[in-house]
């Protein structure tokens, strides 16, 4: 089951991208003192005691030719349709404004929990004016400092209070892949192609899938389901003119997935948002294909599928183990290769090592390449294990993890990738300290 989603909304300046940073515990977000400075979507996980869920920054979104109300509209019924959990984030120095009660009137129809959070509660003196927020409706507010990271263990207590409870899904032993990837890349193409039937509207306008949709078919007796995701949800400039809000669909998928495929578009080659995307493939531990859609259309010779591939292993360097294939929805090239390429994945993303193995390799890569020190102190590794799968995670225990070099550590993954097939997953070591 895919993990819940939090969606922080609110008019622009109010501090939604310090609280999100805050919560991410990392500074993802850019933070500027000026309303509407983020211009990317961002996307990211979190945790609170336990509880892995989706934190959405919808802020930043740029004040342009459209009347201000209409875009705060926009931004807050973006988060209506992603979230489960809605923090409506306001500021003490303003007071209510008119736009928080634009902002207000909006989720009150929404048919999700909604927190409200005062922020830029800095001292105790302005604790007493966060009741004038009771007008809008929503309950007790919770008082936040952003910028001192006050208050953000109360509001997290009651956000996992409002997640949906989880329900027991019957096992499936069908492999669940995803496609993602900008707007117009030719995901519904692939679908409809692969499934060899119009089981999904196809269009030439980026943004014409609208919603995820499930499609389970069979191949060689083995079943799969297929998640296309869509690019674009609803019609707008905020949706229209920009490519960000097509991670929060694809987020969605991914969380679901044994596999994704991430589709690249040959015609217009690699872009930033590509990257960006199969980055959230690659953190959340997924196997990964690199799909090649629309190779038919390309004027080619000799080298230009090697040369294309090149490009891809440089773009994506973190992507080393991922498989590249080229098709063509069109032309359906190779599309009858996918199915099969996709299971091998789902095998290596779910593969145990035995631990008698595992160590026979670990020791060998040993005594090719020993192990590195650090002033006098010298790395010994004395034995690993197999942890958990999908991905293929490794503990291995040594003397002293601050003496395992990021280079050595890639070492010892290469060499476990050598004697092993992983393909198209990726592989975690862990260095833990012998007790």
């Amino acid at each position: 089951m895919s993990n819940p989603t939090v969606a922080i909304v609110g008019r622009p300046n109010v501090g939604k991208s310090t609280i999100f940073n805050r919560i991410a515990g990392e500074r993802i977000s850019i933070v500027e003192d000026t309303p509407g400075v983020t211009r990317d979507r961002i996307y990211t996980h979190s945790e609170w005691l336990g509880h892995k869920f989706n934190l959405i920054d919808t802020g930043g979104i740029q004040i342009g030719d459209e009347p201000f109300l209409e875009e705060i509209k926009d931004q807050a019924e973006l988060a209506i349709d992603e979230a489960d959990v809605i923090v409506f984030l306001v500021s003490v120095r303003e007071g209510v404004s008119d736009a928080d009660e634009a902002v207000a009137k909006i989720l009150y129809k929404a048919d999700k929990p909604v927190i409200l959070a005062v922020n830029k509660v800095d001292n105790p003196e302005l604790r007493q004016d966060i009741y004038d927020f009771y007008s809008l409706g929503f309950g007790e507010p919770f008082p936040l400092s952003g910028s001192h990271g006050l208050g953000l263990g109360d509001l997290l207590d009651e956000v996992i209070s409002k997640f949906p409870e989880d329900k027991n899904e019957e096992e499936d032993d069908a492999i669940r892949f995803s496609l993602i990837g900008r707007p117009n890349v030719g995901k519904s193409s692939l679908v409809n192609a692969i499934l060899g039937e119009q089981r999904v509207i196809v269009s030439d306008i980026a943004g014409t899938t609208r919603d995820a949709i499930d499609t389970r078919f069979t191949n060689n007796e083995d079943e799969y389901v297929m998640v296309d995701t869509a690019g674009m949800r609803k019609k707008g400039k905020v949706y229209e003119n920009t490519e960000r809000y097509s991670v929060m669909r694809a987020m969605k998928a991914i969380d679901n997935s044994n596999v994704v495929l991430v589709v690249l578009n040959a015609e217009e080659g690699i872009r930033e948002q590509d990257k960006r995307i199969a980055g959230y493939a690659h953190e959340a531990g997924r196997g990964i294909i690199i799909v090649v859609n629309k190779w038919d259309t390309l004027k080619k010779d000799n080298h230009s599928l090697s040369n294309f591939e090149q490009a891809i292993r440089s773009e994506f360097a973190y992507l080393s183990y991922a498989p590249i294939i080229f098709v063509s929805a069109v032309t359906k090239q190779r599309l009858s290769q996918l199915p099969e390429l996709i299971k091998r994945v789902d095998t290596n993303h779910r593969r145990r090592i035995q631990s008698s193995s595992l160590n026979d390799v670990l020791m060998d890569a040993i005594a090719v390449n020993p192990t590195p020190s650090d002033n006098g102190k010298r790395l010994r590794v004395y034995y690993g294990t197999q942890v958990s799968t999908e991905p293929p995670t490794f503990v291995v225990f040594v003397n002293d993890p601050d003496l395992m070099h990021f280079s050595y550590e890639r070492f010892l993954e290469n060499k476990i990738r050598e004697a092993f097939d992983f393909e198209g997953t990726p592989v975690y070591l862990i260095e833990r300290r012998r007790k």
